[in-house]
């Protein structure tokens, strides 16, 4: 199944199933992906989880129904997963800019956000320089912090935690330990499946683990390897950006499901000249 027809069934299981929710694993069931994967490919396309799509679209219905002035206001929001008017008003005015009574006075302004249509364009007039490689499972140790994914945060986090460990000079120290087969320092996601990510900065090391940092494995993979030349983090956010939109929707691969990762190189990360990769294990 390609990426494409993936992100189409989840959106119409998503849509198939309100007023009601979808949790990620069914969702990712049926788009024949792991629920991490399919988090990823569907944050990075859209700039949203799968869950939040499914409340904004669920809060889009509920103010429709309001609109009508036909149906209590608890009765709404028990219709659409809440189980207090509290429960409802909050989330409810964190979209809207109102609380659902207000949303029934004639002319109130509300927000209102459509079902998902996925377009196929012509893109890829820009080169994508990539290669194929097979590696045995590896440590990397380093550090790392559990990030929300609401409202893609996690695209404004990760850029930060690197800013603090080139300041505190972690990073410095995980290059100088770097004694494995990648040279430099990886950048590790791991989707937890609850709408957070445990972000690792981290390197590939051999040995007993030194004092102050932790251990990960990561598998056997066979890697699609993607080169990225930029600043950080701009280049970074665009290159995932087009082997979502583009490569894997033209590609004979799919995601294998396990950890990928960044490998960042020596350099200044600010230069247009930077080279950096990203690694995404494939079948």
């Amino acid at each position: 199944m390609t990426l494409v027809e993936s992100l189409k069934r989840t959106i119409d299981i998503i849509e198939e199933s309100l007023p009601k929710s979808v949790s990620i694993e069914e969702a990712a069931q049926v788009a024949h992906m792991s629920p991490a994967h399919l988090q990823k490919a569907f944050t990075v396309l859209t700039g949203m989880t799968v869950g939040e799509y499914a409340r904004k679209r669920r809060l889009t219905l509920a103010a429709e129904e309001l609109t009508r002035g036909e149906t209590k206001i608890i009765d709404i929001a028990l219709t659409y997963g809440y189980e207090t008017p509290e429960s409802f008003a909050k989330a409810f005015r964190k979209q809207h800019g109102m609380t659902p009574k207000e949303a029934r006075i004639p002319g109130a302004r509300l927000s209102c956000y459509n079902r998902l249509l996925i377009h196929v364009t012509l893109k890829g007039e820009k080169a994508m320089r990539y290669r194929i490689e097979e590696r045995e499972e590896f440590q990397a140790i380093g550090i790392h912090r559990r990030m929300t994914m609401v409202n893609n945060e996690q695209s404004r986090e990760i850029p930060k935690l690197w800013g603090e460990v080139n300041e505190n000079g972690t990073s410095e120290k995980l290059f100088n330990l770097n004694n494995g087969n990648i040279k430099g320092l990886l950048g590790l996601c791991i989707d937890n499946g609850d709408q957070t990510l445990d972000y690792w900065v981290a390197t590939d090391y051999i040995g007993s683990v030194p004092d102050g940092f932790y251990s990960i494995t990561v598998p056997s993979s066979k890697w699609a390897v993607f080169e990225v030349v930029g600043a950080m983090p701009h280049a970074m956010q665009q290159a995932w950006e087009q082997i979502f939109s583009e490569w894997f929707p033209s590609s004979h691969y799919e995601q294998a499901g396990t950890i990928d990762f960044e490998l960042y190189k020596e350099g200044d990360p600010m230069s247009e000249d930077y080279y950096s990769e990203v690694w995404i294990p494939v079948n």
